[in-house]
């Protein structure tokens, strides 16, 4: 029985002093495993108890539990010190000093295809036109029947168009859709600009996408003609590209205007000179022409009483000639580096 007392005794002092010098988590747990561990001196008198006779198991196993319970108590003050002293290591570590100036956002800016959505908009919003904007999922009418597109016409076709699993609906090809919707819904005048995505069955690369954007404008009237579109467009291109510029209107054919025009400006890296850029000195950028007769009657206006001029581009296009970007990707890859580069803030 003495034997084993002062086992307990020395264990109870040694393990005191392993659990006071811990200085860490770690430490304490060998502490306690040293002590009170199953391979501990301790846990071997325990495990000698039931050898004893009854007398000697009652004083020995009474003082174990005594001894037991002190270093428990030791254990469970050095880790609550501990654990404050952790505590107050990790806040110190995440402090921070409010003296400091704060750190500043990196301010976005609106995308180059917004930019140029705003500026074309403000623009003939300045000259008394409204915007107007209709679904991207259209009709076989709206999108081809009342635009004077014959039925036999090939971008009626699937190899051109996506259509859509309800009968007769297709993803429009064009914004001049709107231009429908507007003069059914309205009595002359009407001047109006469409912005809004367009789909086509194309193939992507530097100069095409199969989603990609249009703005149409729509003037209708009492003695509207050529002139006027001319000298609209005219006010537009210059406003868009420089004051310098020239404009010119070469033949072309959309079934929808009759007589249609081909719009091409003088060169703005060149001059007109001639370049890489344009080739000859001039570089297109956008259709027009006076609204076909058919399509006003379609529309339910009176082609002897009323005219009208249309006119359509693509703003990628637009994009890619005022800020000189090579392909048209680089508008939906969302890179960073190239989006910075366009710096009017929202």
């Amino acid at each position: 029985m003495d034997d084993a007392l002062r086992i307990l005794e020395d264990e109870l002092q040694s393990g005191l002093s392993r659990i006071r010098a811990a200085t860490s988590l770690e430490e304490l747990e060998a502490a306690q495993v040293a002590a009170i561990g199953r391979r501990s001196a301790y846990s071997e008198v325990q495990r000698s108890l039931g050898k004893m006779p009854d007398d000697e198991r009652r004083v020995v196993g009474k003082r174990a539990n005594e001894v037991r319970a002190e270093l428990e108590a030791a254990l469970a003050e050095v880790g609550l010190a501990l654990d404050e002293r952790a505590e107050a290591v990790s806040l110190e570590a995440d402090r921070v000093d409010v003296s400091l100036p704060g750190r500043r956002l990196r301010a976005g800016s609106l995308h180059p295809l917004t930019i140029t959505e705003y500026e074309i908009v403000d623009t003939f919003v300045s000259m008394g036109y409204r915007v107007a904007e209709g679904p991207e999922i259209e009709t076989d009418w709206y999108n081809f029947t009342a635009l004077n597109i014959p039925a036999d016409h090939p971008a009626r076709s699937m190899k051109d168009s996506l259509y859509v699993d309800i009968p007769g609906m297709l993803l429009r090809t064009e914004t001049s859709a709107v231009q429908i919707h507007t003069m059914e819904s309205q009595e002359p005048p009407v001047f109006i600009i469409a912005p809004g995505r367009v789909f086509r069955r194309e193939t992507t690369d530097a100069t095409h996408s199969p989603i990609f954007h249009q703005i149409e404008g729509l003037a209708v009237d009492e003695g509207i003609t050529f002139s006027d579109l001319k000298g609209t467009l005219e006010a537009f291109a210059k406003a868009m590209f420089g004051q310098d510029l020239r404009v010119r209107m070469v033949p072309s054919y959309f079934p929808f205007v009759e007589p249609g025009a081909q719009v091409d400006v003088s060169c703005f890296k060149c001059g007109g000179r001639g370049c890489r850029v344009c080739g000859n000195g001039w570089i297109e950028i956008l259709g027009a022409g006076m609204v076909h007769p058919a399509v006003l009657e379609n529309v339910g206006y009176d082609s002897e009483r009323y005219t009208g001029f249309a006119f359509g581009m693509g703003l990628e296009r637009v994009a890619m000639l005022r800020y000189g970007i090579p392909d048209i990707r680089l508008f939906y890859e969302g890179d960073v580096r190239f989006l910075s580069q366009f710096g009017r803030v929202t």
